[in-house]
């Protein structure tokens, strides 16, 4: 059974992962972690390397595409590491949480998570979009934070952490 939930109500323009790997507590570092269809801002230079869909910046009074990779992939702790680097708003985004035993190459066999257009987070029964991923964490348009797992303590923890946060199935229904 896949488990879910939704967080509105927390925050009312972005959406700050360190605060929400905080409320699920050693989640972070039981996983390595594929992130996929992301877009952050930040003024630390740091967090470029989690923006995943090209963007645009002003040079020279003309706008230029940044090219990114199409997916990061890390660690629990390289994350947790870089998390700790001050604040990164997340706009867009897919974080895939997966047994440290699967290896990059299995889980690069399967299509790459995204989070607009998903129609998997908002139709019951939910589902994690990766086949091997254990978790999912989707922050959704700056707004919004879903957070799936097939582990019902994780959706457990994030809940009582964010008590403005509602069951993701109750939500759809």
């Amino acid at each position: 059974m896949i488990y879910g939930a939704i967080d509105k109500g927390s925050a009312s323009w972005y959406t700050d992962l360190n605060t929400v790997f905080l409320g699920i507590g050693d989640v972070l570092s039981k996983y390595n972690w594929l992130i996929t269809d992301s877009e952050v801002n930040s003024n630390n230079a740091i967090y470029e390397q989690f923006n995943t869909k090209p963007y645009y910046i002003k040079k020279n009074g003309e706008w230029v595409k940044i090219p990114c990779p199409e997916y990061a992939f890390l660690t629990g702790e390289e994350l947790m590491n870089l998390l700790g680097n001050g604040f990164c708003q997340w706009i867009w985004g897919v974080l895939s949480g997966f047994e440290k035993t699967i290896q990059l190459d299995q889980i690069l066999s399967h299509p790459l998570p995204y989070a607009d257009g998903y129609c998997g987070f908002w139709q019951n029964p939910i589902t994690i979009q990766h086949p091997l991923a254990e978790v999912e964490i989707v922050p959704w348009d700056s707004t919004l934070v879903l957070v799936i797992s097939k582990n019902k303590g994780i959706v457990d923890q994030f809940r009582a952490a964010f008590p403005h946060s509602d069951d993701l199935t109750d939500y759809n229904r």
